[in-house]
């Protein structure tokens, strides 16, 4: 067994892994956390294999560099919103199983590398080819809640800032009963005067956070999800609990789920065929010039 006949193994281990982890993301709106750790598992053996079968340490420390290093930069990401916790395991476990760009020779793939790890250039394809899986989504809410009926100079003017407004309102928020949230939901402002309500919240330690309400609109305090991630399990069941006990009204608004593992699927595959679609683009940009 040749190396590109490993890698061609860990290319197809990883799309195998990304598809799974796609279809639960999009029919149940998480990526299984056993799931990503089979593709790390995975990608720490192949590599340990390669390292072996070369008598070269660097397969297998590329590997946990590169792991340990999208790991952060990805949690760093989730932080800022930009993607939920299932996002960072899959990116981590892609980064443990491809730490850089392999080429296939019997299968004439070269595709054009980058200066930093494979996992970044699945990473910067994602989001640059996430837009158009973002369009595709906005638009399906806009017909299935039939948006601009009875707003059709919005449809006129769609660029103009409240045109917008009322379609990231109306399409990205929906609201629920709190009896039917669910773990990973990422609640809106909730506004409310009890102090009692802040302080159980506060209790919690988990991904909702408790704001003094600077508006005069009657409401002293509002609590709301503090990143992608969602709320925890413990913060659910204490919504939950509350609401029983008449302490929060019947419904709440939590953002309608953006799946993102469509894209990173999709970033994957052109890392693998064609590469870093920043570098592409440099590289044509240049030969333009």
């Amino acid at each position: 067994m040749n190396f590109s006949t490993i890698f061609l193994i860990q290319i197809v281990i990883t799309i195998l892994l990304c598809v799974s982890a796609t279809i639960f993301d999009v029919r149940k709106g998480f990526v299984p956390d056993m799931l990503c750790v089979v593709m790390v598992i995975c990608g720490l053996v192949s590599n340990l294999i390669l390292t072996l079968l070369s008598n070269n340490v660097k397969f297998i420390l590329a590997s946990i560099i590169s792991m340990a290093i999208t790991y952060i930069i990805t949690y760093l990401l989730w932080e800022l919103k930009m993607w939920g916790g299932g996002d960072v395991k899959l990116f981590t476990g892609i980064a443990t199983v491809i730490p850089f760009g392999a080429k296939i020779d019997f299968l004439n793939i070269f595709p054009m590398l980058s200066v930093y790890p494979f996992s970044f250039s699945v990473v910067v394809n994602s989001i640059l080819v996430s837009f158009p899986f973002l369009v595709i989504f906005v638009t399906y809410w806009m017909i299935k809640k039939d948006l601009f009926k009875n707003n059709i100079d919005a449809l006129f003017n769609i660029f103009n800032l409240e045109s917008l407004k009322i379609i990231k309102d109306q399409t990205l928020n929906k609201t629920i009963p709190i009896s039917d949230l669910k773990e990973g939901d990422i609640v809106n402002s909730y506004y409310f005067n009890n102090e009692y309500v802040g302080e159980l919240i506060g209790e919690l330690d988990g991904n909702l956070k408790v704001y003094k309400n600077k508006e005069d609109d009657g409401f002293k305090y509002y609590f709301k999800s503090i990143s992608a991630g969602g709320i925890t399990n413990r913060d659910m069941i204490q919504l939950k609990v509350m609401n029983a006990q008449k302490i929060l009204t019947k419904d709440i608004s939590v953002k309608i789920s953006y799946p993102f593992t469509p894209a990173i699927f999709a970033g994957l595959i052109i890392a693998v065929v064609f590469g870093d679609m920043m570098m592409l683009f440099a590289k044509n940009l240049v030969l333009v010039i």
